[in-house]
Formats: C-alpha cells, structure tokens, sequence
C-alpha cells in the first residue's frame, strides 16, 4: 500500500508532502514530494507520524495491568491502542513477592504473545516517604535473591526496574538489573543528590517521571533531580498532563537538557478513557474527579488518565516551540526516544521499520492508527483496505 499524506514527520524529517509504502508490516520506502506511482490512499490534509510508545503505564479502560489476566491486559492495550500507542510497555506497581511473581509471570507470556511489548516493575524497591499511591506495607529494601529471581522469571520481558537509590542493596540491584539487561531507573526517591549521582555511576540511566514522588529541589541539597538532569546518558520522563507538572517547569528542563533527552510517558491507570468516579491502583481505592485521580480520602496523585496523543499536543501547545520545531519534539518524545530508552526496536518512519503510524487532522487530534501495516482504529473503510 502507497500512501501519500500533506505532512508526514519521520523522527529525522518533515516531509511536505509526503509518502510511505507499506508492505509485510513494513515501510519498505519513504519521501517527499512526487511519489513513484499513484497511491493507493491519499490521506488529505493530515499529518502522519510514528505510533506512540508508552513506556509507563498502568492500565485504561477500567481494567489494570496489575491484575495479570488476558482480559485485562487486552482491554487496556486497546484502549491505548486507540489513542495511538503501538508500542506499550505495561507497569506493575509495589506488591509482595508471591504476587509479582505472580504478575511477571502472567505478563512475560503476554509479551512473547506479542500483546504486549515490556514489563516495567515499578516497586516495591522504593521509598516510604515518597511512595506516592503505592502501598506503603509493600514496601521493601531490595533483596539480591528476589530482584534475581524476577527478573529470571521476565527471561528478557522486564525492560525497566523503578527503585530508589537510598535503599539498603539498591546500588547492587542497579547493576544486577542492568547486568540482565533491562534498564535501571531511579524513582519514588527521598535520596540525595549523591545517591542519584552513585545510581548513575553505578548504570541507572532513566528518571522516572522526574520530579513526581522525588526529594525537591533545596538550594543547599539539590536532590536527585538535578543529578539526574546533569548526567547526559539519563532519560527523563516527564508527564505532561497538566496534573503532575507545571508547563513551564518542561520548558524549563527543554531549555536546559534538550528536547531529546525527555521521554513523554501517560503513567495512566485504569481510569484512562473512563468517566469520573471510583478506580484502584493496585490494592488502593482512588478517585477520579474532573480527569484527575487521587488516592481515596487524600490529595495524593494516582497515576494519570491521559493518553499518547494528549501528550503529544501538549508539546504542540506549551513547548514555545515554533511548530516544526514542536512536530519534531513531539515525535522525539513521544516515539523515538521512548524506545530508545528501553532498547525497544528503533521508532520512527523509516526503510525497514514496523510500520506503526497515528494520523493527525489539523489540530493534531487523531482519526486513524496503523499497528505493523494493519489499521487499528479506527476500521478502514472498504476502498482504504
């Protein structure tokens, strides 16, 4: 299928116009301008950029992926899918051994089925005083035989392990996780910014989204935000859904680390795509008033109930970008630096990759998502097929 579109953004370029030839779930060829032969779809005034890659999230659509069943796992994957994340990793949150066992298990098959593209364990290596909506009893040091076993159990699946730093073992765990290849990231700290700096030295190479459930910023101690912002080989995330961050506090990390170095992640929970009311994340009940989730009774964030392409606006909107520079960013942090980040197959528009690409009308809203060469949502019409 040759398919041709007013504005198309590879993750290197922007082509106007554009066009991409689609093949055995591949992009076989792409470019600007005049296209070899007639398309087969002209997809109009639109612009075409790479599927959406969701490195932390937690569920949508009502079901989590904490419950590690077929059904619940599909259901939030479809829901996302919609929105245009093709590629999704799924998030665990803090539980006791028997059940992240329980749930690693469930979803590494899941994975190797191809529903899934990753397992992020975020906890239960974390601190108790910024636990944010995990379950403080779950809560524990990391222990050498229980990191080493779950990641055995993953064979390969866990592609990023959340922890903090300050923890007792937790140096030893970073490189243990990295040692099997996933990636270690530093999250739901009250460390300081000597033990953000050791976690670095020691492989840790993501902030979970930065400065949620962090020690703050002190002019006398400036915590691990800044030892993460520093470090060049750190990927940032950051949830841009106008809840856990200010806009002008992502202009400001833009302006200092490059756009390149964010990773734009939804950390949605199972309220994502639902209407107000009452949800879990895990085992904690959590309210959802006007979009927002919080722990039941308190003002604590509970994840999020955005999507991909609502961060992808976002960037539009508040970057302060002129808009292909915006475009640009957009894509980086939304797709091509996500999964470089995890070590994901490269993303982007390209000879040779998955073809997986969200379709924008003018104002950046979605009409159309492709997964590996077949339209996912929505149906194509009879003559798009």
């Amino acid at each position: 299928m040759l398919i041709t579109a007013h504005e198309v953004v590879t993750g290197q370029e922007l082509l106007q116009p554009g066009w991409l030839e689609v093949s055995g779930g591949r992009i076989v060829s792409i470019g600007g301008r005049t296209p070899p032969r007639p398309a087969d779809l002209d997809l109009g005034e639109v612009t075409v950029v790479p599927g959406f890659v969701d490195t932390h999230v937690h569920g949508g659509a009502g079901a989590t992926f904490s419950d590690a069943t077929p059904e619940a796992t599909r259901t939030a994957r479809d829901l996302h899918l919609a929105h245009g994340t093709t590629t999704l990793v799924a998030s665990l949150v803090s539980a006791t051994p028997e059940t992240m066992r329980h749930q690693v298990g469930v979803l590494s098959t899941q994975v190797r089925d191809g529903i899934l593209d990753g397992i992020h364990v975020e906890g239960p290596w974390l601190s108790l005083r910024r636990c944010g909506a995990h379950e403080p009893s779950a809560l524990r040091p990391p222990d050498p035989d229980e990191v080493d076993a779950l990641l055995r159990l993953g064979a390969g699946t866990i592609r990023m392990v959340t922890l903090a730093p300050e923890l007792p073992g937790a140096l030893d765990a970073v490189r243990r996780v990295v040692g099997a290849g996933a990636v270690a990231a530093i999250g739901h700290t009250d460390g300081t910014y000597d033990d953000a700096r050791a976690a670095v030295e020691a492989g840790a190479t993501v902030a979970t989204h930065l400065f949620n459930a962090m020690r703050p910023v002190h002019h006398r101690e400036p915590g691990p935000v800044l030892a993460l912002m520093e470090n060049e080989r750190v990927t940032l995330e950051m949830i841009t859904d106008g809840t856990h961050l200010h806009p002008a506090l992502y202009r400001q990390v833009m302006a200092a680390v490059g756009a390149e170095r964010i990773s734009l992640v939804t950390d949605a929970m199972a309220a994502a795509g639902m209407a107000d009311g009452g949800y879990h994340l895990g085992p904690r009940p959590v309210d959802v008033v006007d979009g927002v989730a919080r722990l039941a009774g308190a003002e604590t964030i509970a994840g999020s109930t955005a999507t991909m392409d609502r961060l992808f606006r976002f960037v539009l909107a508040e970057s302060g970008l002129e808009r292909g520079t915006a475009l640009h960013a957009a894509v980086h942090q939304t797709s091509v630096g996500p999964a470089r980040a995890l070590g994901l197959p490269p993303a982007g528009l390209r000879p040779g990759a998955a073809a997986d690409l969200v379709v924008l009308d003018s104002s950046c809203h979605l009409t159309r998502v492709m997964r590996r060469g077949v339209w996912v949502a929505p149906p194509p019409a009879a003559d798009d097929a």
